[in-house]
Protein backbone atom coordinates (compact mmCIF):
# COMPACT_ATOMS: atom_id res chain seq x y z
CA UNK A 1 0.00 0.00 0.00
CA UNK A 2 1.12 3.75 -0.52
CA UNK A 3 -0.59 5.19 2.09
CA UNK A 4 -2.73 4.11 5.42
CA UNK A 5 -5.25 7.00 5.15
CA UNK A 6 -5.75 8.78 1.77
CA UNK A 7 -7.77 12.20 2.06
CA UNK A 8 -9.74 13.99 -1.11
CA UNK A 9 -9.94 17.56 -0.38
CA UNK A 10 -7.94 20.04 1.78
CA UNK A 11 -10.09 22.37 3.29
CA UNK A 12 -11.44 22.20 6.83
CA UNK A 13 -12.99 18.71 6.94
CA UNK A 14 -10.44 17.24 5.07
CA UNK A 15 -7.03 18.69 7.36
CA UNK A 16 -9.47 17.73 10.26
CA UNK A 17 -9.65 14.23 9.23
CA UNK A 18 -5.95 13.86 8.01
CA UNK A 19 -4.57 14.76 11.67
CA UNK A 20 -6.96 12.93 13.37
CA UNK A 21 -6.01 10.05 10.82
CA UNK A 22 -2.39 10.93 11.75
CA UNK A 23 -2.61 11.23 15.79
CA UNK A 24 -4.36 7.51 15.39
CA UNK A 25 -1.52 5.95 13.68
CA UNK A 26 1.55 7.62 15.59
CA UNK A 27 4.75 9.16 13.95
CA UNK A 28 4.75 6.17 11.08
CA UNK A 29 1.68 6.88 9.82
CA UNK A 30 1.19 7.76 5.97
CA UNK A 31 -1.42 10.38 5.84
CA UNK A 32 -1.89 11.89 2.21
CA UNK A 33 -4.46 15.26 1.12
CA UNK A 34 -5.31 14.96 -2.43
CA UNK A 35 -6.24 18.56 -3.44
CA UNK A 36 -7.56 19.21 -7.02
CA UNK A 37 -5.89 22.96 -6.92
CA UNK A 38 -2.30 23.12 -8.18
CA UNK A 39 -0.85 25.51 -5.52
CA UNK A 40 -3.48 26.97 -2.99
CA UNK A 41 -5.56 25.29 -1.49
CA UNK A 42 -8.03 25.36 1.55
CA UNK A 43 -11.30 24.29 -0.51
CA UNK A 44 -14.45 26.81 0.60
CA UNK A 45 -12.74 26.97 3.99
CA UNK A 46 -10.14 29.50 2.84
CA UNK A 47 -13.17 31.85 2.21
CA UNK A 48 -14.91 31.91 5.12
CA UNK A 49 -15.12 34.54 7.55
CA UNK A 50 -14.15 31.31 9.95
CA UNK A 51 -17.24 31.21 12.15
CA UNK A 52 -17.57 28.57 14.36
CA UNK A 53 -20.75 27.70 16.22
CA UNK A 54 -20.65 25.33 19.29
CA UNK A 55 -22.48 24.21 22.79
CA UNK A 56 -21.02 26.26 25.05
CA UNK A 57 -21.31 27.28 28.64
CA UNK A 58 -21.30 31.16 28.29
CA UNK A 59 -17.85 33.71 28.15
CA UNK A 60 -15.52 31.74 31.09
CA UNK A 61 -16.03 28.57 28.91
CA UNK A 62 -15.13 30.21 25.80
CA UNK A 63 -11.87 31.96 27.12
CA UNK A 64 -10.37 28.34 28.13
CA UNK A 65 -9.41 28.12 24.86
CA UNK A 66 -9.84 31.55 22.59
CA UNK A 67 -7.34 34.26 22.66
CA UNK A 68 -9.64 37.25 22.84
CA UNK A 69 -8.23 39.47 25.89
CA UNK A 70 -11.52 41.18 27.19
CA UNK A 71 -12.74 43.11 30.01
CA UNK A 72 -15.08 40.52 31.07
CA UNK A 73 -17.38 43.00 33.11
CA UNK A 74 -17.96 44.66 29.52
CA UNK A 75 -19.17 41.23 27.78
CA UNK A 76 -22.66 39.63 28.03
CA UNK A 77 -22.13 36.35 26.38
CA UNK A 78 -24.80 33.77 27.37
CA UNK A 79 -24.53 30.17 27.70
CA UNK A 80 -25.63 28.58 24.18
CA UNK A 81 -27.18 24.83 25.19
CA UNK A 82 -27.02 21.67 23.39
CA UNK A 83 -30.62 22.23 23.18
CA UNK A 84 -30.30 25.61 21.74
CA UNK A 85 -28.17 24.63 19.19
CA UNK A 86 -30.53 21.76 18.62
CA UNK A 87 -33.50 23.39 18.30
CA UNK A 88 -31.55 26.06 15.89
CA UNK A 89 -30.95 23.05 13.27
CA UNK A 90 -34.80 21.59 13.74
CA UNK A 91 -36.12 24.94 13.05
CA UNK A 92 -34.31 26.37 10.66
CA UNK A 93 -34.38 23.25 8.53
CA UNK A 94 -38.27 22.01 9.18
CA UNK A 95 -37.20 18.94 11.36
CA UNK A 96 -35.75 17.01 8.46
CA UNK A 97 -32.36 17.01 9.43
CA UNK A 98 -31.13 13.05 10.41
CA UNK A 99 -31.12 13.57 14.03
CA UNK A 100 -28.48 11.23 14.71
CA UNK A 101 -26.25 13.68 12.50
CA UNK A 102 -27.76 16.02 14.59
CA UNK A 103 -26.82 15.06 17.95
CA UNK A 104 -23.55 13.97 17.07
CA UNK A 105 -22.46 17.50 15.44
CA UNK A 106 -23.51 19.57 18.77
CA UNK A 107 -22.74 17.24 21.73
CA UNK A 108 -19.15 16.93 19.81
CA UNK A 109 -19.00 20.98 18.95
CA UNK A 110 -17.55 21.82 21.92
CA UNK A 111 -14.84 18.97 22.08
CA UNK A 112 -13.86 19.22 18.96
CA UNK A 113 -13.58 23.19 19.02
CA UNK A 114 -10.89 22.54 21.64
CA UNK A 115 -9.31 19.49 20.01
CA UNK A 116 -9.05 21.90 17.18
CA UNK A 117 -7.31 24.51 19.05
CA UNK A 118 -5.11 21.66 21.13
CA UNK A 119 -3.73 19.41 18.42
CA UNK A 120 -4.14 21.39 15.14
CA UNK A 121 -2.95 24.53 15.84
CA UNK A 122 -6.06 26.61 15.11
CA UNK A 123 -6.55 30.01 17.11
CA UNK A 124 -9.85 30.44 17.83
CA UNK A 125 -11.20 34.46 19.23
CA UNK A 126 -14.75 36.16 20.37
CA UNK A 127 -16.25 37.05 17.09
CA UNK A 128 -16.44 40.82 18.49
CA UNK A 129 -16.31 42.39 14.49
CA UNK A 130 -19.16 39.88 13.56
CA UNK A 131 -21.31 38.37 16.55
CA UNK A 132 -21.59 41.53 18.68
CA UNK A 133 -23.00 45.20 19.05
CA UNK A 134 -21.71 47.77 21.47
CA UNK A 135 -24.76 49.02 23.33
CA UNK A 136 -24.93 51.57 25.25
CA UNK A 137 -25.45 50.33 29.31
CA UNK A 138 -28.92 51.93 30.66
CA UNK A 139 -27.69 51.14 34.17
CA UNK A 140 -25.83 53.83 36.34
CA UNK A 141 -23.95 52.70 39.53
CA UNK A 142 -23.88 54.59 42.33
CA UNK A 143 -22.96 58.05 41.92
CA UNK A 144 -25.50 58.54 38.85
CA UNK A 145 -23.01 58.06 36.45
CA UNK A 146 -23.23 56.26 32.79
CA UNK A 147 -21.35 52.97 32.67
CA UNK A 148 -19.45 52.25 29.43
CA UNK A 149 -21.29 50.44 26.84
CA UNK A 150 -21.38 46.49 26.59
CA UNK A 151 -20.62 44.44 23.78
CA UNK A 152 -23.83 42.29 23.29
CA UNK A 153 -23.26 38.83 21.28
CA UNK A 154 -26.54 37.99 19.56
CA UNK A 155 -27.75 34.14 17.69
CA UNK A 156 -25.91 32.49 19.40
CA UNK A 157 -22.41 32.62 17.98
CA UNK A 158 -19.98 33.88 19.48
CA UNK A 159 -16.39 32.30 18.19
CA UNK A 160 -14.54 33.04 14.67
CA UNK A 161 -10.93 31.70 13.63
CA UNK A 162 -8.43 34.42 14.04
CA UNK A 163 -8.06 36.10 10.60
CA UNK A 164 -10.87 34.11 9.43
CA UNK A 165 -10.59 31.01 7.30
CA UNK A 166 -7.17 32.28 5.74
CA UNK A 167 -5.73 31.66 9.49
CA UNK A 168 -8.08 28.36 9.74
CA UNK A 169 -5.92 27.18 6.69
CA UNK A 170 -2.63 28.20 7.72
CA UNK A 171 -2.84 26.85 10.73
CA UNK A 172 -4.02 23.71 9.22
CA UNK A 173 -1.05 23.66 6.85
CA UNK A 174 1.36 24.27 9.67
CA UNK A 175 0.38 20.96 11.58
CA UNK A 176 0.53 19.06 8.49
CA UNK A 177 3.87 19.97 8.27
CA UNK A 178 4.40 19.29 11.70
CA UNK A 179 3.38 15.96 11.82
CA UNK A 180 4.37 15.40 8.27
CA UNK A 181 1.23 14.93 6.48
CA UNK A 182 1.77 15.08 2.69
CA UNK A 183 -0.37 17.52 0.21
CA UNK A 184 -0.53 16.90 -3.20
CA UNK A 185 -1.66 19.67 -5.31
CA UNK A 186 -3.13 19.35 -8.92
CA UNK A 187 -4.24 16.02 -7.97
CA UNK A 188 -7.45 15.08 -9.16
CA UNK A 189 -9.45 12.15 -8.04
CA UNK A 190 -11.44 11.27 -11.00
CA UNK A 191 -12.35 7.36 -8.95
CA UNK A 192 -12.18 4.93 -6.48
CA UNK A 193 -10.66 1.60 -6.67
CA UNK A 194 -13.00 -1.09 -5.05
CA UNK A 195 -11.80 -4.44 -4.68
CA UNK A 196 -13.64 -7.32 -2.78
CA UNK A 197 -16.53 -4.64 -1.95
CA UNK A 198 -14.18 -2.41 -0.32
CA UNK A 199 -12.82 0.40 -1.45
CA UNK A 200 -8.53 0.72 -1.08
CA UNK A 201 -7.64 3.52 -2.95
CA UNK A 202 -7.88 6.43 -5.80
CA UNK A 203 -7.65 7.03 -9.14
CA UNK A 204 -6.90 10.57 -10.12
CA UNK A 205 -5.07 12.53 -12.75
CA UNK A 206 -1.81 14.72 -11.22
CA UNK A 207 -0.83 17.93 -12.86
CA UNK A 208 3.04 16.48 -12.55
CA UNK A 209 1.91 13.31 -14.36
CA UNK A 210 0.45 15.08 -17.44
CA UNK A 211 -2.90 14.14 -16.66
CA UNK A 212 -2.36 10.68 -16.95
CA UNK A 213 -4.43 9.02 -14.82
CA UNK A 214 -2.50 7.09 -12.13
CA UNK A 215 -3.79 4.75 -8.97
CA UNK A 216 -2.73 5.27 -5.11
CA UNK A 217 -3.53 3.00 -2.86
CA UNK A 218 -4.15 3.09 0.87
CA UNK A 219 -4.54 0.53 4.07
CA UNK A 220 -7.39 2.43 5.92
CA UNK A 221 -9.62 3.27 2.65
CA UNK A 222 -10.53 6.50 1.31
CA UNK A 223 -12.01 9.55 3.22
CA UNK A 224 -14.08 12.12 0.53
CA UNK A 225 -13.95 15.67 1.36
CA UNK A 226 -14.03 17.19 -1.64
CA UNK A 227 -17.22 19.50 -1.09
CA UNK A 228 -20.28 19.28 -3.00
CA UNK A 229 -20.99 20.96 -6.65
CA UNK A 230 -21.81 24.82 -5.94
CA UNK A 231 -18.84 25.61 -8.66
CA UNK A 232 -20.68 23.53 -11.73
CA UNK A 233 -23.06 25.24 -13.87
CA UNK A 234 -24.63 22.59 -15.04
CA UNK A 235 -24.82 20.44 -11.86
CA UNK A 236 -26.86 23.64 -9.73
CA UNK A 237 -29.11 23.86 -13.34
CA UNK A 238 -29.81 20.30 -12.57
CA UNK A 239 -30.59 19.84 -9.04
CA UNK A 240 -31.39 23.48 -7.48
CA UNK A 241 -33.12 24.53 -10.89
CA UNK A 242 -32.28 26.72 -14.19
CA UNK A 243 -32.26 30.26 -12.47
CA UNK A 244 -28.94 28.73 -10.24
CA UNK A 245 -26.76 29.60 -13.92
CA UNK A 246 -26.19 32.96 -12.62
CA UNK A 247 -25.52 32.36 -9.19
CA UNK A 248 -22.02 33.98 -7.99
CA UNK A 249 -19.82 31.30 -6.45
CA UNK A 250 -18.32 32.42 -3.42
CA UNK A 251 -16.15 30.09 -2.55
CA UNK A 252 -13.18 27.53 -4.72
CA UNK A 253 -13.91 26.97 -8.00
CA UNK A 254 -13.16 23.64 -7.55
CA UNK A 255 -16.38 22.42 -5.57
CA UNK A 256 -17.71 20.36 -8.92
CA UNK A 257 -19.18 17.57 -7.73
CA UNK A 258 -17.01 15.05 -9.01
CA UNK A 259 -16.17 12.87 -5.76
CA UNK A 260 -20.04 12.91 -5.60
CA UNK A 261 -20.57 11.06 -8.45
CA UNK A 262 -17.52 8.50 -8.68
CA UNK A 263 -18.43 7.34 -5.32
CA UNK A 264 -21.65 6.69 -6.39
CA UNK A 265 -20.75 4.92 -9.55
CA UNK A 266 -17.82 3.30 -8.63
CA UNK A 267 -18.87 2.35 -4.72
CA UNK A 268 -22.23 2.31 -4.76
CA UNK A 269 -23.26 4.85 -2.25
CA UNK A 270 -26.28 5.87 -1.15
CA UNK A 271 -27.28 9.69 -2.01
CA UNK A 272 -29.64 11.55 0.65
CA UNK A 273 -30.13 14.94 1.64
CA UNK A 274 -31.77 18.22 0.12
CA UNK A 275 -30.01 17.87 -3.33
CA UNK A 276 -32.25 20.76 -4.30
CA UNK A 277 -30.83 23.06 -1.46
CA UNK A 278 -27.87 24.89 -0.71
CA UNK A 279 -26.17 27.69 1.25
CA UNK A 280 -26.90 30.69 -0.36
CA UNK A 281 -26.59 34.62 0.69
CA UNK A 282 -26.81 38.15 -0.22
CA UNK A 283 -23.50 39.40 -2.05
CA UNK A 284 -21.70 42.19 -3.80
CA UNK A 285 -23.56 41.83 -7.32
CA UNK A 286 -19.73 43.45 -8.66
CA UNK A 287 -17.46 40.32 -7.27
CA UNK A 288 -16.30 38.23 -10.14
CA UNK A 289 -18.77 35.24 -11.02
CA UNK A 290 -16.73 32.14 -11.19
CA UNK A 291 -15.27 31.61 -8.00
CA UNK A 292 -13.88 33.74 -4.23
CA UNK A 293 -11.25 36.44 -4.40
CA UNK A 294 -8.16 35.15 -2.37
CA UNK A 295 -7.49 38.67 -0.64
CA UNK A 296 -10.88 39.51 -0.59
CA UNK A 297 -12.72 36.52 0.88
CA UNK A 298 -15.82 36.73 2.85
CA UNK A 299 -16.00 40.48 2.66
CA UNK A 300 -18.16 40.65 -0.41
CA UNK A 301 -20.62 39.15 1.95
CA UNK A 302 -23.56 41.81 2.45
CA UNK A 303 -25.38 40.88 5.54
CA UNK A 304 -26.69 44.13 6.79
CA UNK A 305 -29.90 44.03 5.51
CA UNK A 306 -31.89 43.87 8.66
CA UNK A 307 -30.40 47.53 9.75
CA UNK A 308 -32.48 48.47 6.57
CA UNK A 309 -34.57 47.09 3.71
CA UNK A 310 -34.45 45.22 0.35
CA UNK A 311 -36.04 45.76 -2.59
CA UNK A 312 -35.92 44.44 -6.19
CA UNK A 313 -35.74 46.04 -9.51
CA UNK A 314 -39.12 46.38 -9.91
CA UNK A 315 -38.89 48.72 -6.54
CA UNK A 316 -40.64 45.88 -4.09
CA UNK A 317 -39.55 44.49 -0.83
CA UNK A 318 -39.68 40.65 -1.27
CA UNK A 319 -38.24 39.38 2.27
CA UNK A 320 -38.93 39.88 5.89
CA UNK A 321 -35.47 41.79 6.57
CA UNK A 322 -36.53 41.14 10.56
CA UNK A 323 -37.50 37.69 10.44
CA UNK A 324 -34.52 36.75 12.54
CA UNK A 325 -31.09 37.27 13.73
CA UNK A 326 -28.64 37.71 10.63
CA UNK A 327 -26.79 34.33 10.86
CA UNK A 328 -30.24 32.76 11.07
CA UNK A 329 -31.43 34.11 7.80
CA UNK A 330 -28.97 34.92 5.84
CA UNK A 331 -28.15 31.42 3.74
CA UNK A 332 -31.77 31.49 2.37
CA UNK A 333 -32.01 35.04 1.37
CA UNK A 334 -29.69 34.38 -1.49
CA UNK A 335 -32.06 32.16 -3.14
CA UNK A 336 -34.92 34.58 -2.30
CA UNK A 337 -32.51 37.39 -3.98
CA UNK A 338 -32.04 34.83 -7.11
CA UNK A 339 -35.51 34.71 -7.81
CA UNK A 340 -36.57 38.46 -8.33
CA UNK A 341 -36.55 40.10 -11.37
CA UNK A 342 -33.07 40.21 -13.15
CA UNK A 343 -31.64 38.28 -9.89
CA UNK A 344 -30.60 41.29 -8.47
CA UNK A 345 -31.63 43.64 -5.39
CA UNK A 346 -30.98 46.52 -3.47
CA UNK A 347 -30.22 47.20 0.06
CA UNK A 348 -31.31 50.47 1.07
CA UNK A 349 -30.15 51.91 4.77
CA UNK A 350 -29.87 55.82 5.59
CA UNK A 351 -28.08 57.45 8.41
CA UNK A 352 -29.21 55.90 11.53
CA UNK A 353 -28.00 52.44 11.11
CA UNK A 354 -25.39 53.02 8.06
CA UNK A 355 -22.82 53.47 11.09
CA UNK A 356 -23.66 49.72 12.16
CA UNK A 357 -22.77 48.06 9.29
CA UNK A 358 -19.70 45.72 9.04
CA UNK A 359 -16.68 47.66 7.84
CA UNK A 360 -15.52 45.08 6.22
CA UNK A 361 -18.41 44.54 4.01
CA UNK A 362 -19.16 47.84 3.52
CA UNK A 363 -16.49 50.18 3.65
CA UNK A 364 -15.85 52.25 0.57
CA UNK A 365 -12.90 50.64 -0.85
CA UNK A 366 -15.02 47.21 -0.36
CA UNK A 367 -18.80 47.93 -1.47
CA UNK A 368 -19.69 50.26 -4.89
CA UNK A 369 -22.06 52.06 -2.75
CA UNK A 370 -24.44 54.81 -4.41
CA UNK A 371 -25.25 57.35 -1.79
CA UNK A 372 -27.80 60.21 -2.42
CA UNK A 373 -29.18 63.13 0.28
CA UNK A 374 -32.65 62.25 -1.07
CA UNK A 375 -34.93 59.13 -1.74
CA UNK A 376 -36.00 60.12 -5.00
CA UNK A 377 -32.25 61.17 -6.38
CA UNK A 378 -31.73 57.81 -4.99
CA UNK A 379 -34.00 56.17 -6.79
CA UNK A 380 -32.91 58.19 -10.03
CA UNK A 381 -29.56 57.19 -9.39
CA UNK A 382 -30.20 53.38 -8.96
CA UNK A 383 -31.86 53.37 -12.07
CA UNK A 384 -28.30 53.51 -13.62
CA UNK A 385 -28.06 50.32 -11.78
CA UNK A 386 -30.77 48.41 -13.01
CA UNK A 387 -34.03 49.88 -11.09
CA UNK A 388 -36.51 49.55 -13.22
CA UNK A 389 -39.76 50.96 -11.83
CA UNK A 390 -37.94 54.66 -9.31
CA UNK A 391 -41.44 55.39 -8.79
CA UNK A 392 -42.77 51.80 -7.35
CA UNK A 393 -39.59 51.87 -5.11
CA UNK A 394 -40.58 55.53 -3.33
CA UNK A 395 -43.84 54.31 -3.33
CA UNK A 396 -42.61 51.19 -1.49
CA UNK A 397 -40.17 53.04 0.95
CA UNK A 398 -43.02 55.57 1.91
CA UNK A 399 -45.67 52.49 2.75
CA UNK A 400 -42.94 50.99 5.17
CA UNK A 401 -42.46 54.06 7.01
CA UNK A 402 -46.26 54.77 7.70
CA UNK A 403 -46.42 51.06 8.58
CA UNK A 404 -44.35 51.46 11.33
CA UNK A 405 -45.04 50.82 15.10
CA UNK A 406 -42.96 51.25 18.03
CA UNK A 407 -40.49 52.53 16.07
CA UNK A 408 -38.56 55.08 18.93
CA UNK A 409 -34.88 54.88 17.83
CA UNK A 410 -34.46 55.08 21.62
CA UNK A 411 -35.92 51.25 21.68
CA UNK A 412 -33.78 49.83 19.00
CA UNK A 413 -31.60 47.18 19.81
CA UNK A 414 -29.89 45.12 17.41
CA UNK A 415 -28.23 42.67 19.83
CA UNK A 416 -31.52 41.55 20.68
CA UNK A 417 -35.01 40.98 18.52
CA UNK A 418 -36.00 44.02 20.05
CA UNK A 419 -40.15 43.89 18.69
CA UNK A 420 -39.65 47.22 16.15
CA UNK A 421 -41.86 46.30 13.77
CA UNK A 422 -44.63 47.36 11.04
CA UNK A 423 -48.18 46.81 11.18
CA UNK A 424 -50.55 44.75 8.66
CA UNK A 425 -51.35 47.75 5.93
CA UNK A 426 -53.38 47.04 2.63
CA UNK A 427 -50.43 48.34 0.85
CA UNK A 428 -47.65 46.65 2.82
CA UNK A 429 -47.11 42.93 1.34
CA UNK A 430 -44.23 41.81 3.64
CA UNK A 431 -43.97 42.77 7.15
CA UNK A 432 -40.45 43.58 8.94
CA UNK A 433 -40.77 41.89 12.40
CA UNK A 434 -37.77 43.21 14.31
CA UNK A 435 -35.54 46.62 14.09
CA UNK A 436 -37.94 48.82 11.95
CA UNK A 437 -37.33 52.00 11.89
CA UNK A 438 -38.30 54.83 9.44
CA UNK A 439 -35.77 55.37 6.31
CA UNK A 440 -35.97 58.93 6.53
CA UNK A 441 -32.44 60.35 7.90
CA UNK A 442 -30.44 61.73 5.24
CA UNK A 443 -27.80 60.33 3.11
CA UNK A 444 -29.23 57.39 2.09
CA UNK A 445 -27.19 54.76 0.86
CA UNK A 446 -27.71 51.78 -1.40
CA UNK A 447 -25.97 48.70 -2.42
CA UNK A 448 -26.69 46.23 -5.19
CA UNK A 449 -26.20 42.57 -3.98
CA UNK A 450 -26.97 39.06 -5.81
CA UNK A 451 -27.21 35.59 -4.79
CA UNK A 452 -23.02 33.84 -3.98
CA UNK A 453 -23.88 30.50 -3.74
CA UNK A 454 -21.49 28.89 -0.87
CA UNK A 455 -21.95 24.99 -0.56
CA UNK A 456 -24.63 23.10 -1.63
CA UNK A 457 -26.73 20.63 1.11
CA UNK A 458 -27.25 17.12 -0.72
CA UNK A 459 -24.75 14.53 -0.40
CA UNK A 460 -23.88 11.24 0.51
CA UNK A 461 -25.43 9.61 3.46
CA UNK A 462 -23.14 8.13 6.68
CA UNK A 463 -23.54 6.52 9.59
CA UNK A 464 -22.97 8.91 12.19
CA UNK A 465 -20.67 6.77 14.68
CA UNK A 466 -18.34 6.28 11.72
CA UNK A 467 -18.23 8.47 9.20
CA UNK A 468 -18.98 5.44 6.77
CA UNK A 469 -20.52 6.32 3.83
CA UNK A 470 -24.08 3.94 3.45
CA UNK A 471 -24.38 1.29 0.62
CA UNK A 472 -27.82 2.24 -1.44
CA UNK A 473 -27.61 -1.81 -1.97
CA UNK A 474 -27.98 -2.63 1.19
CA UNK A 475 -28.03 -0.06 3.87
CA UNK A 476 -24.61 -1.31 5.46
CA UNK A 477 -20.84 0.85 5.52
CA UNK A 478 -19.13 0.76 2.61
CA UNK A 479 -15.93 -0.88 3.58
CA UNK A 480 -13.41 1.55 3.25
CA UNK A 481 -14.71 4.75 2.03
CA UNK A 482 -15.78 7.20 4.45
CA UNK A 483 -17.14 10.95 4.31
CA UNK A 484 -17.17 14.39 5.85
CA UNK A 485 -17.84 18.24 5.24
CA UNK A 486 -20.28 19.86 2.70
CA UNK A 487 -20.22 16.41 0.67
CA UNK A 488 -22.58 14.49 4.00
CA UNK A 489 -26.14 14.44 3.03
CA UNK A 490 -28.98 14.68 5.69
CA UNK A 491 -28.03 17.49 8.02
CA UNK A 492 -29.02 20.82 6.12
CA UNK A 493 -32.46 21.30 4.85
CA UNK A 494 -33.43 24.43 3.21
CA UNK A 495 -31.55 26.34 5.34
CA UNK A 496 -28.76 26.99 8.13
CA UNK A 497 -27.41 28.07 11.11
CA UNK A 498 -24.46 30.30 10.66
CA UNK A 499 -21.05 28.63 11.70
CA UNK A 500 -22.32 25.18 12.10
CA UNK A 501 -20.97 23.96 8.88
CA UNK A 502 -17.05 24.63 9.78
CA UNK A 503 -18.25 22.95 13.19
CA UNK A 504 -19.75 19.50 11.65
CA UNK A 505 -17.14 19.28 8.95
CA UNK A 506 -14.43 19.49 12.10
CA UNK A 507 -16.84 16.47 14.13
CA UNK A 508 -16.79 13.99 11.31
CA UNK A 509 -13.19 14.74 9.85
CA UNK A 510 -11.86 13.74 13.30
CA UNK A 511 -14.55 10.56 13.36
CA UNK A 512 -13.85 9.38 9.70
CA UNK A 513 -9.58 9.81 10.43
CA UNK A 514 -9.72 7.98 13.73
CA UNK A 515 -11.95 5.08 12.06
CA UNK A 516 -9.44 4.70 9.10
CA UNK A 517 -6.62 4.71 11.11
CA UNK A 518 -7.77 2.11 13.11
CA UNK A 519 -8.95 0.54 9.93
CA UNK A 520 -5.17 0.59 8.73
CA UNK A 521 -4.01 -0.45 12.15
CA UNK A 522 -6.18 -3.82 11.81
CA UNK A 523 -5.22 -4.63 8.65
CA UNK A 524 -1.54 -4.06 9.44
CA UNK A 525 -1.83 -6.51 11.99
CA UNK A 526 -3.40 -9.00 10.24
Amino acid sequence: MDYDVIVVGGGNAGFAAAISARQQLGSTGRVVILEKATSHGGGNTFYTAGAFRIAHAGLADLLSFSTSEIEPERVVLPPYTTEDFTEDIRRLGGGKADERLVKKVVEESHSVAEWLAREAGVKFVLSFNRQAYEVPDSKEDEERQARPSRFVFWGGLALRTEDGGKGMVQSYLETCQRLGIEIRYGSRACGLVVEDGAVCGVKLHSADQHGEETVIRARGGVILAAGGFSASKELRMKHLGPQWERALVRGTPHNEGDALEFAVRDAGARIGGDWSGCHATCWDAHAPPLGGDRDLTNQYTKSGYPLGLMLNAKGERFVDEGADFRNMTYAKYGRAILRQPGGYAFQIFDARTTPLLRKEEYADDIARKVIAPTLPALADALTLDGLECPKTFLGTVSDYNKSLVNSRADTFNPAIKDGLSTQATPSLTVPKTNWALPIDKPPFVAVKVTCGITFTFGGLEIDCGTANVVSERDGRAIDGLYCTGEMVGNLWWENYPGGSGLVAGAVFGRIAGREAALRAWHDAAN
